[in-house]
């Protein structure tokens, strides 16, 4: 009995001895694993739950994976083997392209890295006004000493071997011992809170040598890591997502990427929102072909059109502008509602929309899409980029389309449906970075446009300006020249200073039947801005000078309009930035217009996020802009309405007054998680009061006024919108769209023409393997039609427009990786749908009551077209 005592004592503390060993030689280890959502985390988590594994835990915030094991067991880069195989990179394991590309697309973590990535480079290019947002703080444990509770903020930056600084976006910043930490924004900066929880930070990024600082008061940090060459580079090429919001900017700015873009042909800025439920396409009338978007039910003319925050088609390009930008130059298009900053100018009313094109530095070094339809439209694309040392690169993109197939007319009534004609474009632009803070880029760009319309049976030799056949002929030539300065203070990736500035000269040699116009505009750009901080980042500003400068002369028939309008400005704008789930961006302008004196923009915007995956912003502002009557509104010359403008002055554009308007508005972004997929729920109502509105009134069939407003123009904007994965690689899109939009016409106040009060929306987006298919259908409700009563029985048209539904679809597929080669095939307007009655009396065109500028939906039918893209990295 005592023998087996002794041996059940020895056996025990044997395993004691055992169980003390293995706890003591438990190593815990830290270190950066990507992931995107709570999907990657329990992913994550489970992969590294195997034998010799006690506990693992990942951050989603900080993308730290904590891992406690037994290295005699089990060495780390077999933990590492293990992420990579489900496709999570590690610091030192990158997971293959076909194993991260099974994940879901809520888990698709390299996408947003490369956003990071991308808004760090505009950021240096001046045009980020939210390049300094602060991360979320940390909560408390007690795994440290207590230490005072207070907020550590600091800049992550690397240091190359020229010693020139850069900021780090997404650099981990833990303390010691814990998972507890943040990330750096895309200026490098971060905050992160003590309460309590140790006193060594640990900063780190993959590819650098971490730091470990001991914190001993409030002082702003500026951390510098240096390369470590011990670490493999992780090298980042997915696709970002198509579409998404941007999460910490007070001013809701949804950014389409080339992805979403890629879900239609896209031939032109007109068609790169047929996938978007926010802005509106139409045709201006039934022969120029030109198109209109709509934002907030208001004319394009209200929303701000910008090229890289540079002035857009604008002015005399306002009508044919959306033709003018190729849409396989485009890189990214950035969408907000209301009005924008302040820096950007004074004209954003309903909205602004910036394109942003493709970057020398970044772009494909080859790209070409050649792209064409059953009617015979012919589009060719070639983008070529050169880097030139380290400092230096360039592109050339070119664009070239064309159709000269004249007999397109659905509705029979003799008319071609689409001009015919040749339309080229071509940019050259250089990049310039020192690598040390200062940067540039400049380029010119031409446009050469030539389009015949009207009858199909018209000549253009023998028909032009005669009453043998209706015709009409728009030849425009552009020329634009842009440069941008910036410059980083170094160590002080927050301060910078930056300077864009842009020239064009617009030409316009018009006739519509026998009304001729033609038109000149120069144009001159500039816009100084200086960005810095108030003691913290929590306090940030910008401030700066501007100047635009605008000449126009045009020739409508006999009648000549000229004038030389410039305005200089100044602004300053601050933003609040207390805590990550609250900012305020509070901005004034004041400008000084040669027509018509000083005038005010106060702007304001306010982002809270009262509980995490709730974003909540408003609005409010004013804009001004002067209305450019006949360039902006050249669908009335395609008829036989005679011109009449009611001014008080000859002094003024056309004796007008300029247009001003206060917008508010309010949005609500609400994520959730349903079936264990991502999506995101929104609702937004914006309305618009003018002050002064130029009136467009077609309520007699016999003339077009053009008069200031004498009484209300107000509109109201509600849309619900829902982004969904039904399932893995299947994506929903569901919109519904509120539009109430009314002018004083005379005496009378009429809901505007040509503007649906409903509208449904639906996209379907499915991936599988190497296959892309999208689908989308709109529903537009019944629109006004201006008034028709007072011609004949046979040239009356309803009151109203019958509803309608438009269905278009596409399917493509990618051959290749290296070199990756893509065809491309689908329909638009699938059910055929177009309106027949499109012109009033179109068997004489020349009598009194011809018009082509009453449209309401389609003026052609179903459309069939096929394309390929070719990309050379």
């Amino acid at each position: 009995m005592k023998r087996l005592l002794l041996i059940l004592l020895v056996l025990s503390l044997k395993a004691g001895a055992q169980n003390s060993k293995a706890t003591t030689t438990d190593t815990t280890v830290t270190f950066k694993v990507s992931g995107a959502c709570d999907m990657c985390k329990n992913r994550i988590e489970e992969t590294v739950k195997i034998k010799s594994v006690r506990s693992a835990n990942w951050s989603v915030d900080t993308k730290m994976l904590t891992v406690i094991f037994n290295p005699s067991k089990l060495s780390l880069s077999k933990i590492h083997k293990k992420l990579a195989g489900v496709g999570h990179d590690t610091e030192i394991e990158k997971a293959k392209d076909e194993i991260y590309k099974q994940l879901p697309a809520c888990c698709h973590y390299r996408e947003l890295d490369e956003i990071a990535e991308d808004r760090t480079k505009n950021a240096l290019s001046v045009s980020s006004p939210d390049s300094l947002e602060p991360n979320k703080p940390v909560q408390k444990t007690t795994d440290e000493p207590v230490l005072i509770s207070y907020a550590i903020r600091g800049v992550v930056l690397e240091a190359d071997k020229k010693g020139s600084f850069k900021p780090l976006v997404g650099a981990s910043v833990v303390w010691l011992g814990t998972n507890k930490g943040t990330s750096t924004d895309t200026s490098g900066v971060f905050i992160i809170s003590t309460e309590g929880i140790s006193s060594r930070l640990v900063v780190s990024y993959t590819g650098y040598t971490s730091d470990t600082l001991l914190i001993t008061d409030k002082n702003e940090l500026k951390i510098i890591l240096g390369s470590d060459k011990l670490l493999s580079e992780v090298r980042l090429t997915a696709k970002q997502r198509s579409t998404y919001l941007s999460a910490l900017n007070p001013i809701r700015t949804q950014i389409m990427t080339e992805k979403e873009l890629f879900k239609a042909a896209c031939c032109n800025l007109s068609e790169s929102f047929e996938t978007n439920p926010s802005v509106d396409v139409s045709y201006n009338d039934a022969v120029t072909g030109s198109k209109q978007i709509q934002l907030l039910g208001l004319s394009g003319n209200y929303t701000q059109l910008t090229v890289e925050n540079l002035p857009g088609p604008r002015g005399l390009a306002t009508t044919l502008g959306l033709n003018s930008i190729a849409g396989p130059w485009v890189e990214s298009i950035q969408l907000n509602k209301g009005v924008g900053s302040v820096a950007n100018g004074f004209e954003s009313i309903a909205g602004q929309i910036n394109i942003e094109l493709k970057k020398p530095e970044k772009a494909e070094q080859l790209y070409a899409n050649v792209y064409i339809n059953d009617m015979g439209k012919t589009d060719l694309n070639l983008i070529l980029t050169q880097k030139i040392g380290k400092k230096w690169s360039t592109a050339l993109l070119l664009h070239d389309n064309f159709l000269y197939n004249k007999t397109v007319d659905f509705n029979k009534d003799g008319f071609r449906d689409l001009p015919t004609g040749n339309q080229f474009s071509a940019m050259n632009r250089w990049k310039f970075d020192d690598g040390k803070g200062f940067l540039t880029q400049f380029g010119i760009k031409l446009l050469t446009d030539s389009r015949t319309g009207g009858e199909i049976a018209f000549n253009p030799g023998d028909d032009k300006l005669t009453t043998n056949h209706y015709g009409l002929g728009i030849t425009t030539e552009r020329y634009e020249g842009f440069a941008k300065i910036g410059y980083v203070f170094p160590g002080k990736k927050y301060k910078s200073v930056g300077l864009q500035v842009s020239a064009f000269n617009h030409q316009q040699d018009s006739y519509f039947g026998l009304t001729s116009y033609q038109a000149e505009q120069q144009n001159f750009y500039a816009n100084l801005i200086y960005q810095s901080i108030l003691g913290s980042t929590k306090h940030k500003f910008r401030t700066g000078l501007s100047f635009v400068a605008d000449k126009y002369e045009e020739d409508f028939n006999t009648r000549n309009f000229k004038r030389t309008e410039t305005v200089p400005g100044a602004f300053f704008e601050y933003t609040f930035t207390p805590v990550e789930k609250f900012n305020i961006v509070a901005g004034l302008r004041a400008d000084d217009n040669n027509l018509f004196g000083w005038f005010v923009t106060p702007r304001v915007h306010v982002r809270y996020e009262p509980v995490k995956g709730t974003t909540i912003r408003l609005s409010a502002g004013r804009g001004q802009r002067t209305a450019n009557i006949l360039a902006e509104n050249t669908s009335v010359l395609v008829s036989s309405r005679q011109l009449n403008i009611s001014s008080a002055s000859i002094d003024k554009a056309y004796g007008l007054d300029p247009e001003s308007a206060w917008n508010k508005g309010i949005s609500i972004d609400q994520k959730f998680k349903l079936g264990g997929r991502d999506g995101i729920f929104s609702l937004d109502y914006f309305r618009n009061d003018f002050e002064n509105q130029v009136v467009v009134d077609l309520e007699d069939p016999g003339q077009v006024k053009f008069y200031n407003l004498s009484g209300r123009s107000f509109s109201n904007s509600f849309q619900a919108e829902m982004n969904y994965e039904l399932f893995r690689k299947f994506d929903l899109r569901l919109a519904y769209r509120f539009f109430d939009v009314r002018s004083t016409y005379g005496n009378a106040l009429l809901q505007k023409p040509f503007t649906a009060k409903h509208r449904a929306f639906a996209n379907l987006a499915y991936e599988i393997q190497d296959w892309k298919i999208d689908f989308t259908y709109s529903y537009n409700g019944t629109k006004r039609i201006p008034s028709t009563a007072g011609n004949p029985v046979p040239y009356q048209r309803l009151n109203f427009s019958p509803s309608f539904g438009l269905m278009n679809a596409q399917v493509s597929k990618s051959f290749g990786k290296k070199h990756p080669f893509e065809i491309y095939a689908g329909g638009e307007n699938l059910t055929n749908y177009f309106q027949k009655d499109v012109i009033i009396s179109p068997e004489e065109p020349f009598n009194s009551f011809f018009d082509a500028s009453l449209v309401w939906g389609p003026v052609s039918g179903r459309l069939f077209y096929m394309g390929w893209r070719f990309k050379l990295k």
